[in-house]
């Protein structure tokens, strides 16, 4: 049997021992950072410093068609109500708020800046519709056992307004009292009393947007907040008993350096959240205006990049942390490290997740969901969004439904990202394929990687090493169709 493995992990001399599936494998990752940066020389970060998915669907959102619409995913929803009439089938719910106060130059995701709340008022009239519209063809009462609010920042919502939306799914869905609810907080945006109401209507979950505490890199992206700030609200959600919080970080923003980013690890072990997302700023001022505010000048160069990373999982390693994969941390104790253990973790369109092959029924402007075999994405125009919902339709607008190939391809990139290893007799059994023929090009590719020593391919199984690990998306996209025929891939991300 062959299988994929991944080695989390590139602490300063420290011994990790990771669990995957009831595997207990141990690694003593010996390189120190001096040494790792000698290792990955400039060459092959030139070579593996290429754009590539973050894989939090396959395929990727770029491959959906306008072909797929509103009547493919009704289809999916009633084929859902069928399903889930013959066994409880617990759902996500995703709702997307579009609105932010104040631009971040290095945010891609899709939001509408205005100071003008009233028109969250109308906002919140149409997301009702679409509520309704998603009940008739799903079915009332379908449990959700996880919730999470997005944006945009879901705070520029009234007290009033974020009380209505609570109101308006749980007249429509059933919440499971051990549920995990969540939503995005900007810090500039919550008092302490704020976070209290916040727990009142139910959420237990907190992702607070620190993504650096030194006050030049805030200044150059437009987003300063005070540390001090940050620390009293983290402090005071733990003592109202939200069960998770959870601090967003970027490494490779304008004027950050290997100094700057390390007083912000220290800052950040002090502060103790249970869960770390770490990501690496994606700069594609092409497709995002606000990025063309950033001077290319001021970004830390891809050897600078790589040494942020490391020095980032040295540090939470050091301070207890389990490296759930490509950019979570979670302590021991947290739900999110707790599936990684358990072999549940999943990835979705919010990131990691606890809850594997759940369906996500995502709500509002842009929002992306899936659905039995198939990924659904709404207008993205509050234009567009408003005028599909007049017409009484579901406003998807393109989507896509997933042929065998792409579910086979799926399970094994999924079990790159979340559990480190490919198990090929399961796939085999799942989908009556030999793994090693069907995927015999995949393998072969691997090789040019095992000389790099990037992976190491043996008898039994295919290792990711520790250097590896840090290209590891590239590991993953061999397995990416779409992306072998396409060499186009300037629209994604740069790997480091």
């Amino acid at each position: 049997m062959i299988c994929i493995k991944l080695w989390h992990g590139c602490c300063s001399g420290v011994l990790i021992q990771v669990k995957f599936l009831g595997c207990c494998l141990v690694h003593s990752v010996a390189i120190k950072e001096n040494n790792f940066m000698t290792a990955v020389t400039p060459e092959l970060l030139r070579r593996y410093d290429v754009p590539g998915p973050r894989y939090t669907s396959y395929p990727t959102a770029d491959r959906f068609v306008e072909a797929f619409g509103s009547n493919d995913y009704i289809l999916a929803l009633q084929q859902r109500k069928v399903a889930s009439a013959l066994k409880v089938q617990p759902m996500s719910l995703y709702v997307h708020i579009p609105f932010c106060e104040s631009l971040c130059y290095y945010c891609a995701c899709n939001k509408i800046v205005t100071k003008h709340h009233e028109r969250a008022a109308t906002y919140m009239r149409y997301l009702e519709r679409e509520i309704d519209l998603h009940v008739e063809h799903c079915g009332h009462g379908q449990m959700v056992s996880q919730f999470h609010a997005g944006g945009g920042t879901p705070t520029f919502l009234s007290d009033k307004e974020l009380r209505q939306l609570w109101q308006m799914l749980r007249e429509r869905f059933t919440f499971d009292p051990a549920g995990e609810y969540s939503i995005e907080v900007d810090p500039r945006t919550v008092s302490l009393d704020r976070l209290e109401f916040l727990k009142s209507l139910g959420f237990n979950r907190l992702s607070f947007g620190v993504q650096d505490f030194d006050p030049d890199v805030q200044k150059a992206v437009h987003r300063e907040q005070p540390a001090e700030q940050v620390f009293a609200l983290v402090e005071g959600a733990r003592n109202m008993g939200f069960q998770s919080i959870n601090v967003d970080l970027i490494y490779g923003l304008p004027k950050q350096n290997a100094a700057s980013f390390a007083r912000t690890l220290q800052q950040v072990a002090q502060l103790k959240p249970d869960r770390i997302a770490l990501y690496a700023y994606a700069h594609l001022p092409e497709r995002f205006k606000p990025q063309r505010r950033i001077l290319s000048a001021d970004l830390p160069s891809a050897p600078d990049k790589v040494s942020m990373l490391s020095s980032a999982i040295a540090s939470f390693m050091d301070a207890g942390y389990v490296y759930v994969g490509m950019d979570h941390f979670a302590l021991p104790d947290d739900a999110l490290a707790i599936a990684k253990r358990q072999g549940r973790l999943h990835r979705n369109f919010q990131g990691y997740s606890t809850q594997p092959d759940c369906d996500l029924i995502a709500l509002g402007v842009s929002a992306i969901g899936r659905v039995g075999a198939t990924y659904s994405q709404n207008a993205k125009t509050l234009e567009d969004y408003y005028d599909l919902i007049d017409q009484g339709r579901l406003p998807v607008v393109r989507g896509l439904a997933l042929t065998r190939d792409d579910l086979v391809r799926r399970a094994v990139i999924m079990s790159i990202m979340c559990q480190g290893e490919v198990l090929f007799e399961p796939i085999n059994s799942a989908w009556l394929i030999d793994f090693k023929q069907y995927f015999a090009a995949e393998i072969q590719a691997l090789q040019a990687q095992q000389e790099e020593q990037l992976v190491e391919i043996l008898d039994d199984c295919i290792k990711v090493t520790a250097k590896g690990w840090f290209f590891v998306r590239g590991v993953a996209l061999i397995f990416d169709r779409y992306l072998q025929l396409d060499r186009n891939r300037a629209r994604f991300s740069r790997i480091i």
